[in-house]
């Protein structure tokens, strides 16, 4: 993939991830916040000590979340999109992003 267009396309991504959510109770998006969290810090595998940032409500059909840190055995910062599909409880994990080419590492 060119990778001029990977901090185009994932700014898209993030801004589809916030897509309406449905009416419903404050526990039950906690209950599944929690679990998209803990599901996609389980697939993070080649991130040391992985921190995620959930997308509240998701979508109708997806919690999302973007999962980042420093990559097992090597040095720097990567992001990974994970999905959680709510039917099923489960979830897939995107490929290993360059957190600069995403513009989260600060300016020096």
């Amino acid at each position: 993939m060119n990778r001029n267009i990977i901090q185009p396309l994932t700014a898209a991504v993030l801004l589809c991830l916030a897509g309406t959510a449905h009416a419903s109770s404050d526990d039950a998006w906690k209950q599944l916040a929690a679990d998209v969290e803990a599901k996609c810090k389980k697939a993070a595998v080649t991130i040391e000590k992985p921190s995620t940032t959930v997308d509240p409500f998701g979508s109708s059909h997806y919690g999302l979340a973007l999962v980042a840190g420093k990559p097992k055995g090597a040095k720097g910062l990567i992001a990974q999109i994970c999905v959680y599909d709510k039917q099923k409880k489960t979830v897939e994990i995107g490929s290993e992003l360059d957190a600069k080419q995403l513009g989260l590492m600060p300016a020096k």
